[in-house]
Order: structure tokens, then C-alpha cells, then sequence
């Protein structure tokens, strides 16, 4: 059994590595399908994935279990005034760090205490984010960068379709359910109200969680979500979809007021 822990270890740097490597890749496959070349404008720490020829920017998504929306240390949270001025967000964000000692030696010999250090902080995001308008600041602080992107793109079933970033946070914030975890009978190291989940259509959508599971990720809050699920939001909520060049690419929703500018 450690044999295999350590083999998991192992091999978790190269599993981000290809990771990363399937995202560009597919960033690089959406420009070409927009006719634009190899060394195409992109700006990722910006979720800038791919600058289109309009000049505007997507947020590339290809994962094919889950979308990472952000991992965050503790000093992105410090220097990002949007962050900072949303609603108290950036510093219950911080609290959640601050439940966790300075160093991954210090965690792994009390994790319970913890965790159980952790559990009101992340009530207190859970309570923030019922409120619609400030979900609606998190999604487009989180997602789109306070709207320097202005698409969500996801690469699904061989095909990109295109969202407009106002049209994705309206609908999700007015949608979704806002929790905390729960830990699951019979799971004797789980803990109560770990995560911040949106739930939606009865299942978990995303999730806003502290990433403590190695030296390398040690106190980053994560959000992700599950890309199966995102998409059946998506597809269910924003129905429109018009085919675009060679049909690889579909337009959905209020998208097509804007996207395909630069062939007007």
C-alpha cells in the first residue's frame, strides 16, 4: 500500500504536466478553427486562452471531468484588490487559508483540528454566496476575471461552444444552490463543512475547497467544476446554438450578438 502511495505521488507532477499540455493543445485547436495561425494572442494567467480575431478574450475549458476555475494561495488573495473589495469574499478566503498552520508538517499532525478550524469560515462563504448579487461578483470575478474574458468556450464531444460571460453568471447565479459539504455516513475522516458546493438539478455543480493534499498544494483554495454537469447547466439553461465556419464551433445563447465581429 505505501508502495502505491508513493507511485501516486509520484507520477501526480506529469499528470499536470499532460494536464496542462491537453489545454493548450485544445487552445491552440479552438484559434485554428477560428482561421487563426500557430502563434495565436493568448494571456492564460489572464483566463485570456485564446484572443480571437475580434480582439476578444475565451476562457478555454477541455477538462473532461472537471474545470479548474482557480487554484489561489494566500498571497493572490492579499494582492487582488477585486478580490479584497468583494464583499468581504477575499478576506473570508483568507480565513479559510488562516484556519491552517504555516507549514504541511504542522497540518499532517493534527488535520482534524484542523479541518474542524476550517468549518465556520467556510459557513460564513457559504452564507455570503446565497445572496445572488454577490454570487454573481464571485462567478464573474472567478470565471472571467471582473469581464476581461468575455467567453466561456468548452470542448465538448469534439465540438466548441461558445457562451457569453454575462449570460453564464446570470443564469448559474439564479440557479444554483449554494451549500456546505457534508461528510458522508460512515466516513470516519470526513468532516463537515469542508467546501462551499453549488448544486444544481439536485447534484453538485462546483465546488470552492482548500487544496491541503501535498507539500506542492498546500493552503490554495480550489474551485472547480464538474464539467459534466457544468455542461448539462450550460446546454439546459442556454438553448440557443447556431453552427459557426465548418459547424466545429457552435454559438449559444446571447454569444451570437457578439462573437464573429471580425466578419461583419
Amino acid at each position: 500500500m505505501e508502495a502505491l502511495k508513493q507511485k501516486r505521488k509520484a507520477s501526480s507532477p506529469q499528470q499536470a504536466r499532460e494536464y496542462r499540455q491537453r489545454g493548450h493543445d485544445v487552445a491552440l485547436l479552438f484559434a485554428k478553427s477560428l482561421g487563426m495561425t500557430q502563434d495565436y494572442q493568448n494571456d492564460p494567467k489572464a483566463k485570456k486562452d485564446v484572443i480571437d480575431p475580434s480582439g476578444d478574450a475565451h476562457s478555454v475549458k477541455s477538462g473532461n471531468m472537471k474545470w479548474q476555475m482557480f487554484l489561489y494561495g494566500k498571497s493572490r488573495f492579499e494582492s487582488d484588490d477585486s478580490f479584497r473589495a468583494m464583499n468581504g469574499i477575499g478576506q473570508i478566503l483568507l480565513d479559510c487559508i488562516n484556519s491552517f498552520p504555516d507549514t504541511y508538517a504542522q497540518y499532517v499532525e493534527d488535520k482534524v483540528r484542523y479541518k474542524v478550524q476550517l468549518a465556520p469560515n467556510m459557513v460564513r462563504l457559504a452564507d455570503v454566496l446565497k445572496e445572488e448579487y454577490r454570487l454573481r461578483a464571485f462567478l464573474t470575478k472567478s470565471i472571467f476575471n471582473s469581464g476581461e474574458v468575455k467567453y466561456l468556450t468548452a470542448f465538448h464531444q469534439k465540438q466548441f461552444f461558445v457562451f457569453y460571460s454575462a449570460e453564464v453568471v446570470r443564469k448559474m447565479a439564479a440557479a444554483v444552490v449554494v451549500a456546505n459539504s457534508k461528510a458522508r455516513p460512515g466516513r470516519i475522516n470526513e468532516t463537515d463543512d469542508q467546501k462551499v458546493v453549488f448544486k444544481y438539478d439536485g447534484t453538485t455543480l462546483g465546488e470552492v475547497e482548500m487544496r491541503n493534499d501535498s507539500v506542492g498544494h498546500y493552503r490554495e483554495i480550489r474551485f472547480n467544476m464538474i464539467k459534466s454537469k457544468a455542461m448539462k447547466f450550460l446546454l439546459d439553461n442556454i438553448e440557443e446554438r447556431i453552427p459557426f465556419g465548418d459547424g466545429s464551433i457552435i454559438v449559444c445563447g446571447e454569444a451570437s450578438r457578439y462573437f464573429g465581429r471580425w466578419l461583419r
